[in-house]
């Protein structure tokens, strides 16, 4: 694995029960720090080699959908095997976003909206962005809007329990 990725696992609350584990790091790819306060979580969904860019513009798409701008976001989450992805790092450094990777079996029991089973043959789980954003908001979370979707990205947007009420 690459250096920068031998980020530290951290388990979540009940993951010792379930044996689920999830890879936290900071946008420079360092683990990361102190808990942030509640706020939307960005789960992303790419194709190997988007750049940061493209990543940038789904995410600002997705956000002005719902009246929304940057300063919305807590943090950000995907498969955990995207973690190595400049474009991805870039991106998460550029938003100034804690970024955690989830498993593709974890993001494949999160129940949520559609999914596809082409995503689910490429990476082992037919949803990633809004799979991922509900797994890091935690139990209760809910989905804002649908995903937005590009050739090259997915975003979505998840509030906490807490920040149900917008």
């Amino acid at each position: 694995m690459v250096g920068f990725l031998a980020a530290r696992r951290h388990a979540r609350p009940g993951a010792e029960r379930t044996g689920r584990a999830e890879q936290h790091v900071d946008a420079d790819g360092a683990p990361d720090g102190p808990a942030r306060a509640p706020r939307l979580v960005l789960g992303l969904g790419l194709r190997r080699g988007t750049p940061a860019a493209d990543l940038l513009r789904t995410v600002d798409a997705a956000l002005a959908a719902l009246g929304l701008d940057r300063t919305a976001l807590g943090s950000a989450a995907t498969l955990d095997s995207k973690l190595t992805e400049p474009g991805l790092l870039a991106a998460a450094r550029e938003l100034g976003l804690p970024l955690t990777g989830h498993p593709a079996a974890v993001l494949a029991a999160v129940p949520g909206p559609g999914g596809s089973a082409r995503v689910a043959a490429a990476v082992g789980t037919p949803s990633v962005a809004e799979a991922a954003a509900l797994a890091s908001a935690g139990p209760g979370a809910r989905l804002l809007a649908p995903r937005t979707a590009t050739a090259s990205a997915t975003a979505a947007l998840a509030a906490p329990p807490q920040e149900d009420n917008r």
